[in-house]
């Protein structure tokens, strides 16, 4: 067998894209978008159609140019999740605003703005994870969401802090970043390439599953953002593992034996002592590692920036202007 087929025996395999296309072909459990795959699949021909509905539902439940235009990029956010869900058996992740990352309030505002949208596209709330950046707001934002039984995907997630405040939040799930850590890395160290038995990335998830198994959070791990196909194979065995297309292909086009690395009934004797983290903490220890504070920071920022791309591509359709 190739190794997706191997991997999918032992991980809930997703696909990391927006292209419906490359998921109705790799054929997936879950999937997840973000601002920067919204921005390059609304740009493709043949999802003009979800666009232009987008579109003309802003302009026709909104008047004020700027209401329209978040109208129009939460439809578009939903309409390409919904068209997902279609081909999918399981779950979308759909990304709140970055913009919203500091702002708790204004986080849970979309959230429910977004599950509104779906409901009355006729869409289960349990199949919608809201995506939110792993920023102390952004947990508390969740933390609310999932008492109200909307359930969430924390993402940009690049340290244990972060983990274990998620965990202690009862969010569903987390998405910790390998290849952002693997590229910070191969950067601060002035080297090509990391094996990925020795890869930060690799460890950090590995780190992360053990102690959610070790203290029975049931918060689910998902390895995100790879850079190899090694990496992917060392986390075999992780809940889930969100994949892009071009790795996808090449795992489908590998036949070789694959080991699964992760497991819930690994007995852990040395499982690190569980701890709690109120905001000062969280706040320090996140500070202390800075490659997690300078990825997460770098990662808002960049889907900020694709948000406000996605905009202007979405105003010219509109005829209006766009602020940035």
């Amino acid at each position: 067998m190739s190794l997706l087929e191997q991997l999918r025996g032992m991980t809930v395999v997703v696909a990391d894209t927006g292209d419906i296309e490359a998921i109705a072909r790799y054929r997936p459990q879950d999937a997840t978008t973000n601002p920067s795959l919204l921005y390059k699949a609304a740009q493709m021909p043949q999802y003009q159609r979800i666009v232009q509905d987008a579109v003309e539902f802003a302009q026709s439940t909104e008047t004020a140019p700027e209401a329209q235009l978040d109208a129009c990029l939460d439809k578009l956010a939903v309409g390409f999740g919904k068209e997902i869900l279609e081909i999918i058996p399981g779950r979308v992740s759909t990304e709140v605003d970055a913009h919203l990352s500091f702002d708790t309030k204004a986080t849970v505002a979309k959230a429910h703005r977004l599950i509104e949208l779906y409901a009355k596209q006729g869409v289960d709330r349990k199949r919608i994870l809201i995506k939110i950046a792993s920023t102390w707001e952004g947990i508390k934002a969740a933390e609310q969401l999932e008492k109200e039984g909307i359930h969430c995907n924390l993402t940009l997630l690049f340290s244990f802090p972060q983990a274990v405040a998620c965990a202690e939040a009862g969010v569903t799930l987390i998405s910790p970043f390998v290849g952002r850590i693997h590229d910070w890395y191969l950067k601060d160290r002035g080297v090509k390439e990391i094996a990925p038995t020795e890869d930060p990335g690799v460890h950090s998830v590995q780190r992360i599953y053990r102690y959610f198994k070790s203290h029975g959070y049931k918060t689910e791990v998902m390895g995100a953002s790879f850079r190899n196909i090694g990496e992917i194979v060392e986390l075999a065995g992780c809940d889930l593992l969100t994949i892009a297309p071009e790795l996808l292909k090449t795992l489908e086009e590998t036949d070789q034996p694959l080991t699964r690395r992760l497991s819930p009934d690994t007995k852990n004797g040395d499982a690190e002592s569980k701890i709690h983290l109120d905001e000062k903490a969280f706040r320090w220890m996140l500070n202390e590692d800075a490659m997690a504070t300078e990825k997460l920071s770098e990662g808002i920022r960049k889907f900020a920036a694709d948000l406000v791309s996605l905009q202007k591509v979405v105003a010219k359709l509109m005829k209006q202007p766009v602020g940035v």
